[in-house]
């Protein structure tokens, strides 16, 4: 089979595209939802250190230390798996099947990620399902302490934010596991072309006499056709004839018929 030059280049479907872009909503959601827990995890690890003073716990600041390690290991987490997926995209729309497919395993892993952060702050906040022992604070009391801390905005947005990046990431994967995106990630296959009349197959010239092929008319290392300029038309070749006796010419004395000079 030949490479055929012709063929056009694989074009990128529309929704491979909105793919990518909703990946990149994603990575700036997690960016942003990264920058508001950065500016107040102090004051949430402040108030759930202070629930715990009130109490009979005395390891508070271990309690509230732990509040803080992992609520900011959970946003870098989730904001370095966002980055991941912006990689993916760049893949994506390069056509690259195992891209795709480690966009669904790792964008899966996300949605479920979400999904739970989503039902754990509707549910609680960060502190939900969190159940401290016979002398430690309430979960109540500990949410109502940190919402008391924080800006009463902070709440709503996270919400928001979350929202966004679920529904946006759920409809990235949905469009690149759509029928239309498959011959964009299948492999390309080389295309066979018939040779055309005519034209001479690559790397081998062709025969005299073949379509195509050049006729010679003259040309050297090229004998040339009866009635063809400097050729016999009897198609046999012709040599010059022998030069004729002339009269005066004495013939050799050694060939028959030769007198012998006169020795008187």
């Amino acid at each position: 089979m030949v490479d055929s030059q012709n063929t056009p280049a694989r074009q990128r479907p529309s929704i491979v595209s909105i793919s990518s872009y909703l990946l990149y909503l994603f990575l700036a959601v997690q960016v942003i939802s990264l920058i508001i827990t950065l500016s107040t995890i102090g004051k949430s690890r402040d108030a759930i250190r202070d629930a715990y003073a009130s109490s009979t716990v005395d390891n508070a600041d271990q309690v509230a230390d732990v509040f803080f390690a992992i609520g900011l290991a959970s946003s870098v987490l989730m904001l370095v798996l966002a980055a991941v997926l912006a990689v993916l995209a760049m893949f994506n729309n390069q056509g690259r099947n195992g891209a795709r497919i480690t966009t669904w395993i790792v964008g899966g892993i996300m949605v479920c990620c979400l999904g739970g952060s989503l039902l754990s702050g509707a549910a609680g906040g960060m502190t939900t399902g969190g159940e401290t022992g016979g002398n430690g604070p309430s979960t109540e009391e500990i949410q109502r302490r940190v919402e008391e801390a924080l800006p009463s905005w902070v709440n709503p947005v996270s919400i928001l934010l979350t929202v966004i990046g679920l529904i946006a990431l759920v409809t990235a994967l949905i469009l690149l596991a759509l029928p239309k995106a498959n011959p964009f990630f299948r492999k390309a296959t080389a295309a066979w072309e018939p040779p055309t009349p005519g034209a001479s197959y690559p790397g081998h010239p062709q025969a005299p006499g073949q379509p195509g092929y050049p006729q010679s008319s003259g040309a050297p290392g090229y004998p040339q056709s009866s009635g063809e300029p400097g050729y016999p038309s009897s198609g046999e070749p012709s040599y010059p004839p022998p030069p004729a006796n002339r009269p005066d010419d004495t013939p050799p004395a050694d060939q028959p018929g030769s007198t012998p000079p006169s020795t008187s």
